[in-house]
């Protein structure tokens, strides 16, 4: 299943051969697709001592599912996940408090060679530049340290969701999943393994980013090599955060909250939970027909029960009219996750905006192109045209002008 990203294209391969997925399994080395292929260093990159900074913290429980010694759950997914939204929240205010105004340090370079950083974030910048020409434009508006940050988080989640989801998936076991979980560790601990994993390091460094969305990433990783059911929403909920809500709290951190805005900082990281979580549930609705072919069915098996639908009605691809009215409800609850986004967009640093808005805007209308396909998701895939993106496009810029409200108006 494919991460929705905070950008707006659908990731597609990126990995050449088995090269990118022996460097998971051996250790050895990375190759980028064809087109960047060995423009990364066959060696280890060493930054020195390896500081530990208060990215690098271990939390004594990871964001999982808490269960009673019976097996039972505690909690819900949702206060699960809130729990991390704090914790980031509270990382951002430690950093606000210890510099007073948040400013970004500069490059740290690597012994050895001094522009090597800066080609590792162009090499960032050129895989994003490929595969999310749109995002990619919208950076363009925000500073330079801010943007080669963001494409450095992209360039990590496109490689972590390459692991189960591109064209050598089936090389990839727990135990591969493992040995990334590991080699993020050493990120944040700043000793990257290659160059792509020098810029993240460096990034992490430099911004106050918290490590348990990445370890959750590569945990949503793991759910999709042993699951392909989801009981009821809440399961699913689960699902949507670690391969995509995960993003909107890497992201936020970078992206910075308006220094004029009212609203509190957990607020505004729900509100990028919300965007993650809505994102991810249009891909699930854009890409039913696709996900049965593969014998995975992203949708809540109990509601699916109370339309009358099964599993079979997604493997047959029956469009009738218990299949619409589900659909409905579906599209509903999405488009409810991006409200509550737009109400976190607002407050992010102007320079920020755009691209964030740019992917709202677009990728709420592959929901409007799924209705007007009349709800056939199995033989029709829903997208939004280049016209209408050039009309989309300027709306989400006028939208990035607006300045955050001048009273405090998020709320979880």
């Amino acid at each position: 299943m494919s991460v929705a990203l905070l950008w707006v294209v659908s990731p597609c391969d990126v990995s050449n051969g088995t090269s990118f997925m022996e460097s998971v399994r051996e250790g050895n080395r990375f190759f980028d697709s064809s087109r960047h292929r060995n423009l990364v260093s066959n060696e280890r990159i060493n930054r020195g001592g390896g500081k530990q900074t208060n990215n690098g913290r271990k939390f004594s429980v990871r964001s999982a599912i808490l269960a009673t010694p019976s097996g039972e759950r505690t909690m819900t997914s949702e206060q699960m996940v809130y729990d991390v939204v704090l914790r980031q929240a509270a990382l951002v205010k430690r950093q606000l408090r210890s510099t007073n105004e948040f400013e970004v340090k500069p490059d740290i370079p690597i012994p050895g060679n001094l522009g090597l950083l800066s080609e590792a974030y162009a090499m960032c910048g050129e895989v994003c530049a490929e595969y999310a020409k749109t995002f990619n434009l919208g950076t363009m508006l925000m500073t330079p340290e801010r943007r080669r940050a963001i494409w450095a988080i992209y360039v990590w989640c496109r490689r972590t969701d390459e692991l189960v989801d591109g064209p050598n998936a089936s090389y990839i076991t727990p135990a591969a999943l493992d040995k990334w979980e590991n080699r993020l560790e050493d990120v944040f601990n700043g000793r990257p393994f290659d160059m792509l994993d020098g810029a993240l390091s460096d990034t992490v460094s430099n911004f106050p980013v918290d490590i348990q969305p990445f370890r959750d990433m590569i945990e949503g990783m793991r759910m999709d090599l042993r699951k392909s059911r989801y009981k009821n929403f809440d399961e699913l909920y689960l699902y949507c955060y670690y391969v995509a809500g995960t993003v909107g709290l890497m992201s936020v951190p970078i992206m910075g909250i308006a220094p004029e805005s009212k609203a509190t900082t957990e607020s505004v990281y729900n509100a990028a939970l919300a965007l993650g979580i809505a994102n991810q549930l249009t891909n699930i609705l854009r890409d039913v027909g696709e996900d049965a072919r593969r014998g995975r069915v992203y949708l809540p098996q109990d509601e699916l029960a109370q339309a009358g639908l099964s599993d079979e009605d997604m493997f047959a691809g029956r469009v009738t009219d218990k299949w619409r009215i589900f659909m409905k409800k579906q599209i509903h609850r999405a488009r409810k996750f991006f409200d509550e986004a737009e109400k976190g967009v607002i407050e992010l640093s102007s320079a920020s905006r755009f691209p964030v808005w740019a992917s709202l805007v677009l990728y709420r209308k592959i929901l409007d192109e799924i209705e007007a396909n009349d709800y056939n998701n199995f033989t029709k895939r829903a997208y939004v045209s280049k016209s209408k993106k050039l009309i989309a496009l300027p709306i989400a810029y006028a939208k990035s002008l607006v300045p955050p409200t001048k009273t405090v108006s998020l709320q979880r």
